[in-house]
């Protein structure tokens, strides 16, 4: 296992970058890309159980899609993705691991117009364990609202996976992490419930299980796996706004992604939520699920 305390540009081992495998430190871009100064790039995260990536096609279609509409091209096809992927693992010799393929605009040109940048491309994995902390597991985490919020569909490219947006969850992560809280929770522009800094939201109430419809949110891979697992084990499920004053009224909450899984929450703002059997029963599905 990796040492957490070792800065990720300083660990040992390779990455895969623009068609050769280099040594981890030698995995270097320009100072003057487009994808640093302008935000323009777009990734993946994965997980890898047991030597095999989870969901490893739709993670690849996903990175394709978001570089479409990014108005850049991946420099690799959907199969030869998957193939890197698995080989970058084990060059490092994995078989639980977190895989980031990124693609950016390099720095063939400067500026807010980027018609003559190449798309450059890299893949790296490195252990990692679970996201949230582990001892929280029976408890929960704990979640805090952020005072920004996600924009809507006409002002940001939502269905991309891209750099970019994910400055306000920096932002907001950092702020409430100060409070002592785990994660921020986001609201859309219209005041609805919508999604942590990395993760989908689900609540529970009466048996139901609910979570916001992603008109202004990337709906995950993960968030779309735990609805089918739900659906399989005869759980209603329903898809629709909600309100930060329902927040009170659930009698369970959990978040989900790849790098979150599927994780309990036990506190949001002043409201507080038990680990319960649906979350439980989806989280035990999940985890099966992943490593079959």
């Amino acid at each position: 296992m990796a040492d957490s305390n070792i800065p990720f540009d300083q660990r040992d081992g390779f990455i895969w970058i623009d068609g050769e495998t280099v040594e981890w430190k030698d995995a270097k871009i320009h100072v003057l890309s487009h994808g640093l100064h302008y935000g323009s790039g777009v990734f993946e995260g994965e997980r890898m159980y047991n030597g095999k990536i989870f969901k490893c096609r739709e993670h690849s279609e996903r990175l394709h899609n978001s570089a479409k509409i990014m108005d850049m091209e991946i420099p690799l096809s959907i199969e030869d993705l998957d193939k890197i992927k698995h080989e970058v693992c084990e060059k490092n010799g994995l078989k639980e691991a977190y895989v980031r393929p990124i693609a950016w605009r390099g720095g063939e040109q400067m500026g807010v117009s980027a018609q003559s940048t190449k798309t450059h491309l890299a893949i790296a994995a490195w252990d990692w364990g679970t996201y949230f902390d582990a001892g929280k597991r029976d408890k929960g985490i704990s979640l805090k609202t952020s005072k920004w919020r996600r924009p809507p569909a006409e002002c940001a490219p939502i269905k991309s996976k891209s750099t970019g947006l994910y400055v306000i969850a920096t932002l907001s992560k950092h702020s409430v992490e100060r409070e002592g809280y785990d994660d921020a929770l986001f609201l859309d522009h219209r005041g609805y419930v919508s999604e942590a800094t990395g993760a989908n939201l689900f609540a529970i109430k009466d048996g139901t299980l609910i979570t916001p419809t992603p008109d202004n949110f990337l709906n995950g891979i993960t968030r779309q796996t735990v609805i089918k697992l739900a659906e399989e084990h005869d759980i209603p499920v329903e898809v629709r706004h909600i309100m930060p004053e329902e927040l009170g009224s659930f009698e369970e909450i959990f978040v989900t992604g790849t790098a979150a899984e599927v994780t309990a929450v036990g506190k949001i703002d002043e409201h507080s939520y038990t680990v319960g059997p649906i979350t439980r029963k989806l989280r035990e599905a999940y985890e099966t699920l992943v490593r079959n």
